[in-house]
């Protein structure tokens, strides 16, 4: 998979022409974001993923499929986390300083919290499902009522706070580049740790920070640190928690990648991740899997019991591409495309249009695919040159306005061949 990302460089995402999809793969890995992947969420039932980039857009996934349903479009700036709500909703954050709720399936958020001053870090969902909290690096937390309303400002952190979440009665807990671990009860709690903190997770009433220094540290509720674990030399950049508790997986830079037992405070389990950063990790609902996102743009799923990828990109099994054109150079291209991108009118969309007939069709006209209004206004008509075109200067240059992340292929014989499978399928 490393020598295919390197060959594509940056290849294709949601909406124009790419992505993996292994239909019918047990759990595939989800292939088409155009950044580092920030943030991972899942629904109640494990069977929808939502995911967080730095090429500030959001897609909606099928699990199990790995194929990319929705791709969203509305932050100004790379996107750093993501929660699913109780009530279907989900909400995302970022760079831009703001807050979208969205309803499930709409490409736009039905509501947009402002009032941080700089990025936020770090969102949690309340208990009872009643407020949102979130972690800002103005050095400040906010609770926010669903129900609609003024929020509330958590201040008295001197630094960036990286992490939020709630105790099992309502109370806010946050975490601190400062080091400093926050429980907002009425008598606040401050516990100063010896290392700058930068992810927070909360199982039961236990509150886990990961540090700069490699160690993930466990607190209770009055802030008495109750153990320690060494995971790695380097510093960790997340964290995440199964839904029964029992296990906390961390990972960070240099491929650190760990599953600790929460009751022994052992590590159960290292995992041989890539040599990047990991920024993302989220538990199947059935803490089965582990889902990790990181520096090279993919979310993988990992089995806890072994340690092992449960489905390398290299084993998919159905890529769309027709059985005799396997072996075409530009198959491997588009290898990367499927999840977003169909090639047959039966087949239909996906997050992005189907390219059955993409050749000598004009842009922003796929029959039905919600295109924006940008790109319905473009004259340009796709022929191999303005495909070729898109992924050489990237969709930003040629097509402004596209809720397409910025995407390219450097290598211009990987353009031609791209083109050249695309005209042999549309021959067909």
């Amino acid at each position: 998979m490393s020598a295919w990302v390197k060959k594509v460089e940056g290849a294709l995402l949601a909406a124009a022409l790419c992505v993996f999809v292994a239909a019918g793969a047990p759990a595939a890995d989800l292939v088409g974001h155009g950044g580092p992947v920030r943030g991972i969420a899942l629904s109640a039932d494990g069977t929808v993923a939502v995911t967080a980039s730095f090429d500030s857009t959001l897609i909606r996934w099928s699990v199990g499929s790995g194929a990319a349903r929705q791709v969203m479009r509305f932050h100004q700036g790379a996107v750093n986390a993501v929660v699913m709500l109780p009530d279907g909703r989900m909400a995302s954050a970022g760079e831009d300083e703001r807050i979208a709720l969205w309803r499930a399936g709409e490409a736009q958020p039905a509501v947009v919290l402002d009032g941080h001053s700089a990025p936020v870090s770090s969102l949690a969902v309340s208990p009872d499902g009643s407020a949102l909290a979130s972690a800002s690096w103005d050095g400040t937390a906010r609770l926010w009522p669903l129900a609609g309303g003024a929020g509330r400002i958590l201040h008295d952190h001197k630094a960036n706070v990286n992490g939020v979440g709630f105790l099992p009665d309502g109370t806010v807990v946050t975490a601190a580049y400062d080091g400093a671990v926050r429980v907002f009860r009425a008598q606040m709690i401050v516990r100063t740790l010896a290392a700058p903190l930068s992810a927070l997770v909360l199982a039961g009433d236990e509150i886990i920070v990961a540090g700069a220094d490699g160690r993930l540290r466990f607190l209770a509720p009055n802030g008495e640190v109750t153990g320690e674990v060494a995971v790695a030399e380097m510093p960790l950049s997340t964290l995440a928690a199964s839904r029964d508790g029992q296990r906390v997986a961390t990972a960070g830079f240099r491929g650190t990648l760990a599953i600790v037992d929460r009751a022994s405070r052992r590590i159960e389990r290292r995992l041989e991740g890539p040599a990047f950063p990991v920024w993302s990790l989220a538990f199947s609902a059935d803490g089965a899997a582990l889902l990790t996102g990181g520096a090279n743009r993919i979310v993988r799923q990992w089995s806890v019991a072994t340690g092992e990828p449960l489905s390398p990109v290299e084993q998919g099994a159905d890529d769309g591409v027709p059985p005799g054109l396997k072996s075409h150079p530009g198959a491997e291209v588009f290898r990367a495309c499927s999840a977003c991108h169909t090639l047959t009118v039966r087949a239909g969309n996906r997050a992005g249009p189907s390219l059955a007939g993409l050749f000598g069709r004009k842009i922003g006209t796929a029959a039905g695919y919600d295109f924006s209004p940008a790109l319905k206004a473009l004259d340009i008509v796709w022929t191999a040159e303005t495909v070729q075109k898109l992924f050489e200067i990237g969709p930003i240059a040629y097509t402004p306005g596209t809720k397409m992340p910025e995407q390219k292929i450097i290598r211009t014989e990987d353009r031609q061949a791209l083109t050249d499978f695309l005209k042999a399928v549309q021959g067909r």
